[in-house]
């Protein structure tokens, strides 16, 4: 077994360090009051206590991309009533109607790349899962346009980068980073818009089962979106759909490539299941490498490497007061690279997701939990397995020698990519 080295994530390592210290508990302060809070029973008690925080002010770094009325930044009641609308689109079954789509994307992309080419996989599959994400969600009209909405999103994103403290200082000033972020966000909103109108216009006109519930659904209360719920909530799903599916997908290629014997396994089993046709939805369960490289792979490298919530009621944890005003720091890494939790838990190991106990609901968290655990978790651990299936059956991949480092604050990412030779 020949692990490629692993890649650490200097926040969430300082994160972990001073829990050894000080024990899961720790205050701190970064222009407020922050408390971190580390570990499977730090991550279930936030979970419990949904009705404590404000997402709204833990998640405003996320606001100048997905926008103020994005389910992601809501609280309550606009949350229920938002997720209410944005969960049919993404419900398990509609899901599995996805996954020829994902394939067909897949393997279009692959198409593309010439025989022992060189390419870096996380931006290739990263180009491929958001065609596949707005196909899927939205109907091929709209994904026609997802290398132009890729173009503009990417300053929105790089603006999510950038620590909340620091943010506020870019839109006073008004600097050429969050110019460039705003004049992305109005030629995103232009299109975005459009084809909201379009549909409103038009409602027989849909491809898309997701938006035409977008614009024209109505929850138990009969209340619906209005245009501007309605565009970020389609912002974030683009968004959120891709760019944290895509930092997995890079990193499950990391893995897998550093475990050669591993990545011979999953290459035979796919081409047993799969043969010379495309990945079906009756193929995923018989994937139980491809589906355990994803796990492993969101085990080892969470996207959202550390998380926020913001304290409006005071609470107490382990005898600490907690009071408002407050920000909750708590880490999915720290707590998936704990010893604690899992054995040998930086090795890159997919077979440990079928050799002892499953992880409980508070040791693996890569989506959080409670009220505002992810909506797409389904959608993007079936994209990620598809993707790969579809990747292992035409041969698989190799590895290139490279240095490998992590970026990010809202998705842990590649910083440079990862470079992978395809048969």
């Amino acid at each position: 077994m020949t692990d490629a080295p692993v890649v650490r994530y200097p926040l969430a390592e300082w994160i972990m360090r001073r829990a050894r210290r000080v024990g899961p508990f720790a205050r701190g302060w970064l222009g407020q009051p922050y408390a971190y809070l580390v570990g499977p029973e730090a991550n279930e008690f936030v979970f419990a206590h949904d009705d404590h925080f404000s997402q709204f002010e833990a998640m405003k770094a996320l606001i100048p991309v997905d926008g103020p009325t994005s389910v992601v930044v809501s609280d309550p009641p606009d949350h229920a009533r938002r997720r209410a609308l944005v969960r049919p689109g993404l419900h398990r079954r509609q899901v599995a109607g996805y996954v020829d789509t994902m394939a067909r994307t897949a393997s279009e992309a692959l198409e593309g790349v010439g025989r022992h080419e060189a390419v870096d996989g996380y931006e290739l599959f990263r180009a491929a899962i958001r065609r596949s994400t707005m196909r899927c969600l939205f109907g091929e009209r709209i994904a026609q346009q997802a290398d132009a909405v890729g173009e503009a999103l990417q300053p929105l994103i790089e603006l999510t980068g950038v620590i909340p403290q620091v943010l506020g200082v870019h839109e006073r000033w008004n600097t050429p980073l969050w110019r460039r972020a705003m004049a992305a966000r109005a030629r995103l909103d232009a299109f975005v818009f459009g084809e909201i109108d379009r549909l409103a216009a038009d409602p027989d006109q849909q491809e898309s089962q997701v938006l035409a519930v977008l614009v024209g659904g109505r929850d138990g209360s009969g209340s619906g979106l209005s245009r501007e719920e309605v565009r970020d909530q389609v912002v974030t799903l683009i968004a959120a759909g891709y760019e944290t599916t895509s930092a997995a997908m890079g990193w499950a290629l990391y893995g897998l490539g550093g475990r050669p014997d591993a990545l011979a396994a999953s290459i035979a089993q796919t081409r047993e299941v799969v043969g010379e046709g495309a990945v079906t939805v009756e193929h995923l369960p018989q994937l139980t490498w491809a589906d355990a490289v994803v796990n492993e792979a969101l085990r080892l490298y969470p996207p959202a490497s550390i998380a926020a919530r913001f304290v409006v009621r005071e609470l107490s944890f382990e005898g600490h007061r907690i009071k408002p005003g407050t920000m909750i720091i708590f880490s999915p890494y720290a707590t998936h690279r704990s010893p604690e939790v899992f054995e040998n838990p930086e090795e890159f190991r997919p077979e440990r997701w079928w050799q002892g106990p499953k992880p409980s609901a508070s040791e693996f968290v890569p989506w959080g939990g409670g009220a505002h655990r992810c909506l797409g978790s389904v959608m993007a651990t079936t994209e990620l397995t598809v993707m790969l299936a579809t990747l292992l059956a035409r041969g698989g991949f190799t590895l290139e020698p490279q240095r490998v480092r992590a970026t990010g604050i809202t998705s842990m990412r590649p910083r440079d990519g990862i470079r992978i030779r395809i048969p």
